[in-house]
Protein backbone atom coordinates (compact mmCIF):
# COMPACT_ATOMS: atom_id res chain seq x y z
CA UNK A 1 0.00 0.00 0.00
CA UNK A 2 2.80 2.42 0.85
CA UNK A 3 4.15 2.15 -2.71
CA UNK A 4 0.90 3.18 -4.42
CA UNK A 5 1.03 6.81 -5.63
CA UNK A 6 -1.32 9.13 -3.77
CA UNK A 7 -4.04 11.26 -5.37
CA UNK A 8 -3.71 9.85 -8.90
CA UNK A 9 -6.08 11.85 -11.18
CA UNK A 10 -6.70 8.83 -13.44
CA UNK A 11 -7.99 6.81 -10.49
CA UNK A 12 -10.43 9.58 -9.55
CA UNK A 13 -11.56 9.97 -13.16
CA UNK A 14 -12.39 6.26 -13.23
CA UNK A 15 -14.44 6.62 -10.05
CA UNK A 16 -16.17 9.80 -11.25
CA UNK A 17 -17.39 7.80 -14.24
CA UNK A 18 -18.96 5.24 -11.88
CA UNK A 19 -16.52 2.57 -13.03
CA UNK A 20 -16.30 0.79 -9.68
CA UNK A 21 -17.57 -2.76 -10.15
CA UNK A 22 -15.62 -4.90 -7.68
CA UNK A 23 -14.15 -1.92 -5.78
CA UNK A 24 -14.43 -2.26 -2.02
CA UNK A 25 -17.31 -0.25 -0.49
CA UNK A 26 -18.28 1.64 -3.68
CA UNK A 27 -19.49 -1.23 -5.87
CA UNK A 28 -23.17 -1.23 -4.86
CA UNK A 29 -25.71 0.27 -7.25
CA UNK A 30 -26.33 3.13 -4.81
CA UNK A 31 -22.61 3.94 -4.60
CA UNK A 32 -22.13 3.65 -8.37
CA UNK A 33 -25.04 6.05 -8.85
CA UNK A 34 -23.59 8.52 -6.34
CA UNK A 35 -20.03 8.60 -7.73
CA UNK A 36 -20.83 10.66 -10.87
CA UNK A 37 -22.96 13.01 -8.77
CA UNK A 38 -20.40 13.60 -6.03
CA UNK A 39 -17.39 13.56 -8.41
CA UNK A 40 -14.65 12.60 -5.91
CA UNK A 41 -11.34 14.25 -6.82
CA UNK A 42 -9.32 13.80 -3.64
CA UNK A 43 -9.02 11.40 -0.72
CA UNK A 44 -11.36 13.33 1.58
CA UNK A 45 -14.03 13.20 -1.12
CA UNK A 46 -13.80 9.41 -0.87
CA UNK A 47 -14.26 9.63 2.90
CA UNK A 48 -17.50 11.53 2.30
CA UNK A 49 -18.52 9.18 -0.53
CA UNK A 50 -18.22 6.16 1.77
CA UNK A 51 -20.21 7.82 4.56
CA UNK A 52 -22.95 9.61 2.66
CA UNK A 53 -24.56 6.53 1.08
CA UNK A 54 -25.82 5.27 4.44
CA UNK A 55 -29.27 5.22 6.05
CA UNK A 56 -28.31 7.99 8.50
CA UNK A 57 -27.48 10.74 5.97
CA UNK A 58 -30.19 9.53 3.57
CA UNK A 59 -32.98 9.45 6.17
CA UNK A 60 -31.72 12.71 7.68
CA UNK A 61 -32.19 14.42 4.27
CA UNK A 62 -28.52 15.40 4.03
CA UNK A 63 -27.58 13.98 0.63
CA UNK A 64 -29.28 16.45 -1.70
CA UNK A 65 -28.33 19.57 0.32
CA UNK A 66 -24.70 18.43 0.38
CA UNK A 67 -24.63 17.80 -3.39
CA UNK A 68 -26.26 21.16 -4.09
CA UNK A 69 -23.70 22.97 -1.96
CA UNK A 70 -20.83 21.04 -3.48
CA UNK A 71 -22.07 21.94 -6.97
CA UNK A 72 -22.50 25.62 -6.08
CA UNK A 73 -26.29 25.45 -6.44
CA UNK A 74 -26.93 26.35 -2.80
CA UNK A 75 -25.11 28.81 -0.56
CA UNK A 76 -23.06 27.43 2.33
CA UNK A 77 -24.00 29.17 5.57
CA UNK A 78 -23.51 28.64 9.30
CA UNK A 79 -25.57 30.00 12.21
CA UNK A 80 -22.42 30.79 14.22
CA UNK A 81 -18.70 30.16 14.44
CA UNK A 82 -19.05 27.16 16.78
CA UNK A 83 -21.27 25.29 14.34
CA UNK A 84 -18.99 26.28 11.45
CA UNK A 85 -16.05 24.70 13.29
CA UNK A 86 -17.97 21.39 13.41
CA UNK A 87 -19.42 21.42 9.88
CA UNK A 88 -16.95 23.44 7.79
CA UNK A 89 -15.27 20.45 6.15
CA UNK A 90 -18.65 19.05 5.02
CA UNK A 91 -20.14 22.31 3.73
CA UNK A 92 -22.46 22.84 6.68
CA UNK A 93 -24.10 19.40 6.44
CA UNK A 94 -23.50 16.74 9.15
CA UNK A 95 -22.22 13.61 7.42
CA UNK A 96 -20.35 11.84 10.22
CA UNK A 97 -21.39 10.52 13.62
CA UNK A 98 -18.75 12.61 15.42
CA UNK A 99 -20.19 15.79 13.93
CA UNK A 100 -23.66 14.94 15.24
CA UNK A 101 -22.28 14.40 18.75
CA UNK A 102 -20.40 17.73 18.69
CA UNK A 103 -23.47 19.54 17.35
CA UNK A 104 -25.56 18.46 20.32
CA UNK A 105 -22.95 20.12 22.55
CA UNK A 106 -22.32 23.37 20.68
CA UNK A 107 -25.85 23.94 19.32
CA UNK A 108 -28.04 22.50 22.09
CA UNK A 109 -25.79 22.76 25.14
CA UNK A 110 -25.59 19.05 25.95
CA UNK A 111 -22.96 18.02 28.45
CA UNK A 112 -20.33 15.48 27.55
CA UNK A 113 -22.26 12.81 29.45
CA UNK A 114 -25.52 13.63 27.68
CA UNK A 115 -23.80 13.59 24.30
CA UNK A 116 -22.33 10.18 25.10
CA UNK A 117 -25.80 8.93 26.04
CA UNK A 118 -26.98 10.08 22.60
CA UNK A 119 -23.99 8.38 20.96
CA UNK A 120 -24.88 5.06 22.58
CA UNK A 121 -28.47 5.42 21.41
CA UNK A 122 -27.30 6.18 17.86
CA UNK A 123 -24.99 3.18 17.72
CA UNK A 124 -27.90 0.91 18.66
CA UNK A 125 -29.24 1.69 15.15
CA UNK A 126 -32.92 1.23 15.88
CA UNK A 127 -32.65 -1.76 18.23
CA UNK A 128 -33.09 0.28 21.39
CA UNK A 129 -31.83 3.63 20.20
CA UNK A 130 -35.04 5.65 20.08
CA UNK A 131 -33.69 9.18 19.53
CA UNK A 132 -37.15 10.70 20.00
CA UNK A 133 -36.42 10.70 23.75
CA UNK A 134 -33.84 13.45 23.13
CA UNK A 135 -36.16 15.69 21.12
CA UNK A 136 -37.32 18.05 23.87
CA UNK A 137 -33.85 18.47 25.34
CA UNK A 138 -32.23 19.22 21.98
CA UNK A 139 -34.97 21.48 20.58
CA UNK A 140 -35.22 23.51 23.82
CA UNK A 141 -31.44 23.75 24.05
CA UNK A 142 -31.16 25.15 20.51
CA UNK A 143 -34.00 27.63 21.06
CA UNK A 144 -32.39 28.86 24.30
CA UNK A 145 -29.17 29.50 22.40
CA UNK A 146 -30.87 31.75 19.87
CA UNK A 147 -31.48 29.28 17.03
CA UNK A 148 -34.89 29.51 15.37
CA UNK A 149 -37.39 26.66 15.43
CA UNK A 150 -36.89 25.82 11.75
CA UNK A 151 -33.15 25.31 12.29
CA UNK A 152 -33.77 23.31 15.48
CA UNK A 153 -36.31 21.00 13.82
CA UNK A 154 -34.12 20.47 10.76
CA UNK A 155 -31.04 19.68 12.86
CA UNK A 156 -32.97 17.27 15.07
CA UNK A 157 -34.28 15.50 11.96
CA UNK A 158 -30.68 15.12 10.77
CA UNK A 159 -29.58 13.82 14.17
CA UNK A 160 -32.50 11.41 14.28
CA UNK A 161 -31.49 10.01 10.88
CA UNK A 162 -28.28 8.71 12.46
CA UNK A 163 -30.37 6.38 14.62
CA UNK A 164 -30.75 4.32 11.43
CA UNK A 165 -26.99 3.88 10.88
CA UNK A 166 -24.33 6.46 10.16
CA UNK A 167 -20.57 6.23 9.90
CA UNK A 168 -17.95 7.72 12.22
CA UNK A 169 -15.43 9.75 10.22
CA UNK A 170 -12.54 7.55 11.35
CA UNK A 171 -14.36 4.46 10.06
CA UNK A 172 -15.11 6.14 6.74
CA UNK A 173 -11.46 7.25 6.38
CA UNK A 174 -10.20 3.69 6.93
CA UNK A 175 -12.61 2.40 4.30
CA UNK A 176 -11.73 5.24 1.91
CA UNK A 177 -8.07 4.16 1.96
CA UNK A 178 -9.15 0.68 0.86
CA UNK A 179 -11.39 2.23 -1.82
CA UNK A 180 -8.44 4.17 -3.24
CA UNK A 181 -6.04 1.20 -3.18
CA UNK A 182 -8.64 -1.09 -4.78
CA UNK A 183 -9.39 1.53 -7.43
CA UNK A 184 -5.70 2.01 -8.22
CA UNK A 185 -5.30 -1.75 -8.69
CA UNK A 186 -8.33 -1.86 -10.96
CA UNK A 187 -7.03 1.09 -13.01
CA UNK A 188 -3.43 -0.10 -13.45
CA UNK A 189 -3.44 -3.87 -12.82
CA UNK A 190 -6.91 -5.03 -13.86
CA UNK A 191 -5.94 -8.67 -14.53
CA UNK A 192 -4.57 -9.07 -10.99
CA UNK A 193 -7.54 -7.13 -9.60
CA UNK A 194 -10.14 -9.40 -11.19
CA UNK A 195 -8.15 -12.56 -10.45
CA UNK A 196 -8.07 -11.51 -6.79
CA UNK A 197 -11.83 -10.95 -6.75
CA UNK A 198 -12.58 -14.26 -8.44
CA UNK A 199 -10.27 -16.13 -6.06
CA UNK A 200 -12.07 -14.52 -3.10
CA UNK A 201 -15.52 -15.76 -4.05
CA UNK A 202 -18.08 -15.70 -2.53
CA UNK A 203 -17.66 -12.03 -1.71
CA UNK A 204 -19.07 -8.74 -2.93
CA UNK A 205 -22.07 -7.86 -5.05
CA UNK A 206 -21.24 -9.57 -8.33
CA UNK A 207 -21.23 -13.09 -9.71
CA UNK A 208 -18.14 -14.55 -11.41
CA UNK A 209 -19.86 -14.05 -14.77
CA UNK A 210 -20.42 -10.35 -14.11
CA UNK A 211 -16.83 -9.88 -12.97
CA UNK A 212 -15.52 -11.64 -16.08
CA UNK A 213 -17.70 -9.41 -18.28
CA UNK A 214 -16.36 -6.31 -16.54
CA UNK A 215 -12.80 -7.61 -16.89
CA UNK A 216 -13.29 -7.98 -20.64
CA UNK A 217 -14.65 -4.43 -20.81
CA UNK A 218 -11.31 -3.40 -19.32
CA UNK A 219 -9.38 -5.27 -22.01
CA UNK A 220 -8.40 -8.19 -19.82
CA UNK A 221 -8.04 -11.42 -21.79
CA UNK A 222 -10.08 -14.15 -20.08
CA UNK A 223 -9.37 -17.66 -21.33
CA UNK A 224 -11.89 -20.49 -21.00
CA UNK A 225 -11.40 -23.00 -18.19
CA UNK A 226 -8.95 -25.77 -19.11
CA UNK A 227 -8.86 -29.04 -17.16
CA UNK A 228 -5.13 -29.38 -17.90
CA UNK A 229 -3.83 -25.86 -17.29
CA UNK A 230 -6.31 -23.91 -15.18
CA UNK A 231 -5.32 -23.11 -11.61
CA UNK A 232 -5.33 -19.64 -10.07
Amino acid sequence: VQDIPREDPAVYSMLCAGDSVGVFQVESRAQISMLPRLQPRCFYDLVIQVAIVRPGPIQGYMVHPFLKRRNGEEAVSYPNADIKAVLDRTLGIPIFQEQVIKLTMVAAGCTGGEADHLRRAMTSWGKNGDLEQFREKLIDGMLQRGHNLDFAERLFKQIKGFGSYGFPESHAASFALLVYVSSWLKRYHPAAFYAGLLNSRPMGFYSPSQLVQDARRHNVEVLPVCIVHSDW
